[in-house]
């Protein structure tokens, strides 16, 4: 019984996979909580705000979501116009249900995973610029009421 140890992959995919089946068996809706920052983030750049956006991932509202081991992906409409949304998993800072804020935070600094997304193949690579000079805004805060 003596194996070799063997690093263990990031728990954030299975984690995530878990919650969101939580929230969706529970009939409540799932959003997102990303740090558009990331690299490999592909997100329209028109809902970032403070470098993050926030993505309602329920059934209903996007189409053909993967929640793999290493990225995220679906197609969604923002503003009447389809658009392939890719994010990488290390990228996700929360997992909430949208109507009573339960859900799972995850630190930033966590790795979700070494593998980029790949490329869609109906958009181009969008250009996510360079760095910010802006401070980071800290992650929200869940706590527990009493």
């Amino acid at each position: 019984m003596s194996e070799a140890t063997q690093p263990m992959t990031s728990n954030r995919p299975y984690l995530l996979r878990a919650i969101y089946d939580w929230i969706s068996d529970n009939g409540l809706t799932p959003y997102l909580l990303i740090d558009a920052t990331g690299e490999g983030v592909r997100v329209p750049p028109q809902v970032v705000k403070n470098g993050q956006v926030v993505l309602n991932i329920a059934m209903r509202a996007v189409a053909n979501l993967e929640l793999g081991n290493d990225w995220i992906g679906f197609s969604a409409r923002f503003s009447g116009v389809s658009h392939v949304v890719r994010i990488p998993v290390g990228s996700v800072l929360a997992l909430y249900a949208q109507e009573n804020g339960q859900g799972m935070m995850f630190p930033a600094d966590d790795d979700g995973g070494d593998t980029p997304p790949p490329p869609a193949p109906d958009e181009p690579p969008s250009s996510q610029g360079g760095a910010d000079d802006k401070p980071k805004r800290g992650a929200p805060i869940l706590r527990v009421i009493k």
